[in-house]
């Protein structure tokens, strides 16, 4: 038998299914339900509109194989993968964050931040201009190792019998730094199609993405996605300190590896199939706080709110602006003045 009862503070409703009982608080059940509706219509809008708009019927019977020739090709073929691919990065990228900001317990500890997109950015410049190729698999391949590689080394550069979240954020901006210098170095020894080619893919894009960007991702996601919820009950004990952590069981050492480790497998993914898309890893997870009124980032309302950002940016830049640009000009856009703030933040809090 099922009973509900009604609390106050800290709020929610306890449910009691015989012998067990547990608290719902709704707020952490709605958003991540309102975030998931707003993909489904952001997705189904961006479906119809563009250069060739579709009414909503004919998205439909071409979703399902019928309707005309033209119209299946260009949902299926040109909009659908892109959509896919953006909700897809969105969620990886949004669920990296949440556990970066978590586990370092710093609101800045984002994969932006910490150096991780950089890296991968000079992975993939380094393919285009050295390789003289910006297409096929070698461009995110270069870019998935170089995100995969700057991870490791930022993992092992910050770790001393742990993670401190104030010291692995110092060495993700010296990475960061370091990376950038790289690009611009590859970028001054390119030719001139190849750095407009490599400007092109460190800005962020979903043009002309396919299903072959989009199945790898998905694949990705079903392997780190569970591994990243089920580290979600330990990240609970790890916000309160090391110390408290350590007392109450938590094996500090190997959480913390791990879920630094998902968090990068994650960006990596992201960052292969659309470039590194700005600051959806650093804004998405704060927001999420907000909206649930929890206490860390809660990794699905985070995940789904990210997949909602980047459709979101993705529709606008498509058809509401008077001229077609990358979506991480917009996701730019929206993070950068959200970064001045958090720093402007932080520093009127040190000097109080």
């Amino acid at each position: 038998m099922t009973t509900t009862e009604r609390v106050g503070r800290p709020g929610g409703t306890v449910v009691r299914v015989g012998p067990v009982s547990g608290r719902v608080r709704w707020r952490q059940v709605a958003v991540p339900l309102g975030a998931a509706v707003a993909v489904v219509l952001l997705s189904a809008v961006s479906l119809g509109r563009g250069d060739f708009p579709i009414g909503l019927t004919d998205v439909l019977r071409a979703l399902v194989g019928l309707g005309e020739q033209t119209q299946r090709f260009i949902v299926l073929e040109l909009r659908a993968p892109r959509i896919a691919v953006g909700a897809l990065v969105g969620l990886a990228l949004g669920v990296a964050g949440a556990l970066f900001q978590t586990s370092a317990r710093n609101p800045l500890a984002s994969p932006d931040v910490l150096g991780i997109t950089q890296g991968a950015s000079v992975g993939a410049v380094a393919a285009i201009v050295l390789g003289g190729t910006a297409s096929g698999i070698g461009v995110p391949l270069a870019a998935l190792l170089g995100a995969l590689g700057t991870g490791l080394l930022l993992l092992l550069l910050a770790w001393r019998a742990g993670i401190d979240g104030y010291r692995l954020v110092l060495v993700g901006i010296a990475l960061w730094a370091v990376a950038a210098a790289l690009v611009d170095w590859l970028l001054t020894r390119a030719e001139i199609y190849d750095a407009a080619s490599a400007y092109v893919w460190i800005t962020g894009s979903l043009n002309a993405r396919t299903w072959s960007e989009a199945v790898p991702l998905l694949v990705a996601l079903a392997v780190l996605l569970p591994a990243a919820l089920a580290c979600s009950r330990v990240l609970g004990v790890v916000q309160f300190g090391d110390d408290t952590a350590r007392g109450l069981g938590v094996r500090l050492v190997p959480t913390q590896a791990v879920v630094v480790l998902v968090a990068v497998g994650l960006t990596a993914a992201a960052v292969a199939a659309a470039g590194p898309i700005a600051y959806v890893a650093l804004v998405v997870p704060q927001v999420a706080i907000r909206l649930t009124g929890g206490s860390r980032p809660p990794l699905l309302a985070s995940g789904l709110l990210g997949a909602a950002l980047v459709v979101g940016a993705d529709l606008l830049t498509r058809t509401v602006l008077p001229q077609a640009l990358p979506v991480g000009v917009l996701t730019a856009a929206v993070g950068a003045p959200y970064l001045l703030w958090l720093l402007v933040r932080g520093r009127r809090r040190s000097t109080l």
